[in-house]
């Protein structure tokens, strides 16, 4: 069968391998129609964590396809059901894992497609319990995108951020995957939404998508211009994931008592804080990672209530590297999808 094999620092070859044996018990056989990619295959791509991998490795991160057949003691699982799966090698057994909290597993063996072997193989078996079915109507490209484009937004906003019906949200990197599913998230429950792009052209796509403030930040400093619109009064959420760059101005633009969630650094890990700020404005500052079994499957539902991911090119899988170019040049409005 074929797999995406990652063979060394941007070494991604598109190869024959082994199909797997039959699914084991509590398993179920799944194939892959589609691998949403994310800036994570990125850094997997560029070397990050070679030290920790074995090499060839599958790539891919984030998928769904359907189920072929299942294993002894599965139960709610059919040949042709439309799937996805947790991108994680979670233990089950741990007080996180119990309480549905797989995020949090304290015996986690690695992320699929970065640590351990990801979805990017036309067959792979998984545990039932980490394999969410979607329901009817969804379809291979937009379940693809329920594990991180969706399912991460879901926790951050709304387990981590408690966003609620009517509040003010910055959403940075409104073009990205993440940032695109925040803004249609937030605005379905009544949000002020504010949202920073690199271009006028995503300007008008985030607009369009019913974003209400949009600031071309490479044009005008992104804080200043809320603290302005807001009348120097800031906003509730700042829905932050882009790091060194924005950490600073983000703060700046948190009313007193704000609540800033966090998941990434693309433009750099470190930064400094003012504590005086933090403590005096009583800023809630939270890190998210990931998301819960849950979170994958309220994203399956709004998708099936007609909150579509924004897709911004799909490439058939022996074009895999146009795919990975349009993401590392930031060319990207939504997400990129490889179809297998």
């Amino acid at each position: 069968m074929r797999s995406l094999q990652l063979h060394g620092d941007r070494d991604l070859r598109l190869e024959e391998i082994e199909p797997p044996p039959p699914p084991a018990p509590g398993e179920v056989q799944i194939r892959i129609r589609a691998v949403a990619l994310n800036y994570l295959d990125l850094w997997g791509f560029r070397g990050m964590a070679f030290a920790k991998r074995k090499m060839p490795q599958a790539a891919g991160v984030e998928a769904a396809g359907e189920i072929v057949c299942v294993g002894e003691g599965v139960e709610g699982f059919a040949p042709g059901d439309v799937v996805t799966a947790y991108g994680a090698d979670t233990c089950g057994q741990c007080k996180a894992c119990r309480e549905g909290r797989d995020n949090l597993c304290e015996n986690v063996a690695g992320i699929m497609g970065f640590h351990i072997d990801g979805f990017a193989r036309e067959l792979l078996n998984r545990p039932a319990r980490l394999t969410i079915k979607a329901p009817k109507g969804v379809s291979f490209e937009d379940a693809a995108c329920a594990p991180i484009g969706f399912g991460t937004v879901q926790h951050m906003l709304f387990d981590n951020a408690r966003l609620e019906p009517g509040e003010s949200v910055l959403v940075h990197a409104g073009g990205s995957g993440i940032g695109t599913a925040a803004i249609l998230m937030a605005k379905a429950i009544g949000c002020t939404v504010y949202t920073t792009v690199g271009d006028d052209e995503k300007g008008a796509k985030a607009k369009a998508l019913g974003a209400d403030h949009v600031i071309n930040y490479r044009e005008d400093r992104f804080e200043g211009v809320v603290r302005k619109l807001t009348g120097r009064k800031g906003v509730d959420v700042v829905f932050e994931h882009v790091g060194a760059d924005t950490w600073n101005g983000s703060l700046l633009c948190l009313k007193r008592g704000g609540r800033l969630v966090t998941c990434g650094a693309t433009s750099g890990p470190s930064a400094t804080i003012n504590l005086m700020q933090l403590f005096q404005q009583q800023y809630r500052i939270t890190g998210s990672f990931g998301c819960r079994i849950e979170n994958i499957a309220q994203s399956l539902e709004k998708m099936a209530g007609g909150m579509k991911p924004v897709i911004d090119s799909v490439f058939p899988l022996a074009e895999f590297e146009k795919g990975l170019a349009r993401i590392e040049g930031r060319q990207v409005f939504g997400k990129v999808v490889i179809a297998f």
